[in-house]
């Protein structure tokens, strides 16, 4: 009887094309647990990299999100075992206009798209140029979740299309000594590819296919010579995953926050789990698949955790410690205070101004709003309903009074009333201040009205560009109110205590004073939840006014007042919360920003072209 034989190919094995051949039958038969010879399979050997046709796919399109983006331009190329067989490249109308940025981006304009075909004519012939082939893509999510979306629109069947990412295999294959990141261009400059990508959909293809064979070659080292084996590769623990599973052997299974630290002591990254074991043992599998994670991972030496009473307390911990640490490998909430605000001031004339903190000096504010472009859209949508004046000088009444003051060219438009030289008189201006603090608080239906109208009218005139501008605008304006609003009145209660049901058929309880969760703990199952409720009150967190946010003006300088709260909100929205005591007046404008998101949200649709 003969030893039993390893497959060849099973051991690392040098690649000197592109593609790997195939691998030969082996010469000695396996042998059965009877003894008798057996003829191994293809199926066996899985299927060689040579032998599979790659359609490598690129698409450029009018934005980010499949959900209300369009594609404008497919270029796909087709290999097999090293040899070209064929191109697929058209660009596509989007059925609307292209916008500006994606024209300085990729060079291709409205002019250029209107002639094309629609996504329905070009869709069937690329399914059928990548029929039975393996799709490959650079960052293979954004391509083919808008093929998805074009397929699911026209309902289309998907075809099962294995997909390789080019992203994932550099990440796992590249190292950083030897290419700063994995982005397209810098992994065509590292292969030397012949042709360069330039954000056009072809090229772009042709410089992936050779990025895509310069892995591959990689690959062979790893001995990762079938298909099947290049799909599992990616998925796989690298071997500091595996060879630090021990940091989470200890790590309890209850809710609460872990941090990675590495040698140093330095917290890398902050992350929260109901269930702190399982999660902290997954990112040392092949189920952790970000290359962030993972290259936090090769760098962490031990995982400290923090026990928490419930969920909420956990996120809650969760953002104050990022906030704190601010850790190089967390992205999410890592800088509150870079939040902005939209500013009424407090002065004779006051203006509208975007700002970087909310104080108690008088003013009135809407935010926190995540950046300055949003923030300007929703000054904008203001502007348009209330005729503030625009202009940064500081007006004060001695300076009127003297005629020091001096117009815009707004005042010669009619868009101002010119309070600066006098042409509107302090009472006069003071309607429009008490009209913009109005909006900003509670009723924003004369910023809704304002922004309709002219949405109508532009879309009337066919300018549907400048109407896709002006709801912007609104939304941004709208969404910022409610939130604002809706944090205001939480942040104003001085306490609430509410409880929501457990799992284990108890009750979890959170105390929560001006926005800010002071205390948090469970009642066990079948005991009386008062004692247990009182306990917490008698030992929550002291918090002063002002803290979590203040009313009317909700803050989040220096920590994570909003996002905080937005946590605290989401809790008592679940199932099942029940509101044990509330100190104080908890209510929302009648005519508040609330109630007009889903007008906002089916706005986007009405003032689409290919929808009229």
């Amino acid at each position: 009887m003969t030893s039993a034989q390893h497959l060849p190919g099973s051991a690392p094995r040098p690649a000197a094309a592109p593609l790997p051949g195939p691998r030969a039958v082996p010469a000695v038969p396996a042998v059965s647990s009877q003894g008798a010879p057996v003829q191994g399979t293809l199926d066996d050997l899985g299927t060689p990299l040579a032998d599979v046709t790659f359609v490598v796919v690129d698409l450029e399109t009018t934005g980010g999100s499949p959900a209300d983006c369009a594609i404008t331009e497919i270029g796909a190329v087709k290999v097999r075992g090293g040899v070209h067989l064929g191109d697929f490249a058209t660009l596509v109308d989007p059925g609307g206009p292209v916008p500006p940025f994606i024209t300085a981006l990729t060079g291709i304009t409205t002019q250029m798209v209107m002639a094309a075909p629609g996504v329905g004519e070009v869709l069937p012939s690329f399914l059928e140029f990548a029929r039975g082939s393996v799709l490959v893509a650079h960052n293979a999510p954004f391509d083919i979740g808008f093929l998805k979306a074009a397929c699911a629109r026209l309902e289309y069947a998907w075809p099962a299309f294995p997909v390789v990412d080019t992203v994932d295999l550099a990440r796992r294959v590249m190292t950083r000594d030897e290419v700063p990141n994995h982005k397209l261009g810098t992994l065509a400059r590292y292969f030397r590819t012949e042709t360069e990508p330039c954000h056009r959909a072809l090229a772009d293809a042709k410089a992936t296919v050779d990025v895509l064979h310069g892995l591959i070659e990689r690959l062979g080292s790893f001995g990762v010579t079938s298909l099947e084996e290049l799909k599992g590769f990616a998925k796989a623990p690298t071997p500091e995953q595996r060879r630090k599973r021990h940091l989470a052997e200890n790590v309890p299974s209850e809710p609460g926050v872990y941090l990675f630290e590495d040698g140093g002591g330095e917290i890398l990254y902050v992350g929260k789990s109901t269930d702190m074991r399982t999660r902290v043992r997954s990112y040392f599998t092949g189920s952790e698949t970000r290359w962030r994670a993972r290259e936090m991972v090769g760098l962490a030496q031990r995982v400290r955790t923090i026990v928490c009473a419930t969920g909420l307390e956990a996120e809650v911990r969760e953002l104050r410690l990022i906030a704190e640490h601010k850790p190089r490998y967390n992205r999410r909430s890592k800088f509150p205070e870079r939040a902005v605000w939209l500013k009424l001031t407090a002065e004779p004339f006051p203006r509208l101004s975007v700002v970087r903190e909310s104080r108690d000096d008088g003013a009135v504010y809407l935010g926190p709003l995540s950046s300055t472009r949003q923030a300007e859209e929703a000054k904008a949508a203001l502007h348009e309903a209330v005729p503030l004046r625009q202009c940064t000088q500081r007006l004060t009444l001695r300076l009127v009074e003297k005629g020091k003051g001096r117009a815009c060219a707004l005042a010669d438009l009619g868009r101002c009333g010119a309070p600066c030289v006098g042409d509107e008189t302090p009472d006069e201006y003071e309607a429009h201040a008490d009209a913009a603090r109005a909006a900003m608080r509670g009723d924003v239906r004369p910023v809704v009205r304002a922004a309709r109208r002219r949405i109508a009218r532009l879309s009337e005139e066919y300018r549907y560009e400048e109407a896709a501008a002006q709801r912007d605008r609104l939304a941004a304006f709208v969404r910022a109110a409610a939130r604002a609003q809706r944090l205001a009145a939480l942040a104003g209660l001085p306490q609430v205590v509410a409880a929501r049901p457990a799992f284990d058929g108890g009750w979890e309880l959170s105390v929560v004073r001006y926005g800010r969760l002071a205390a948090a703990g469970t009642v066990p199952p079948r005991a009386a939840p008062r004692p247990y409720v009182d306990a917490l009150i008698a030992t929550a967190e002291t918090v002063l006014p002002g803290a979590g946010g203040a009313p009317g003006a909700v803050t989040g300088a220096g920590g994570t007042g909003a996002e905080e709260m937005e946590c605290v909100l989401r809790w008592m929205d679940s199932p099942g919360v029940r509101l044990v005591e509330v100190e104080g007046e908890w209510t929302c404008p009648a005519y508040g920003a609330e109630s007009f998101r889903g007008w906002i949200e089916n706005a986007y649709a009405a003032v689409d072209p290919s929808d009229r």
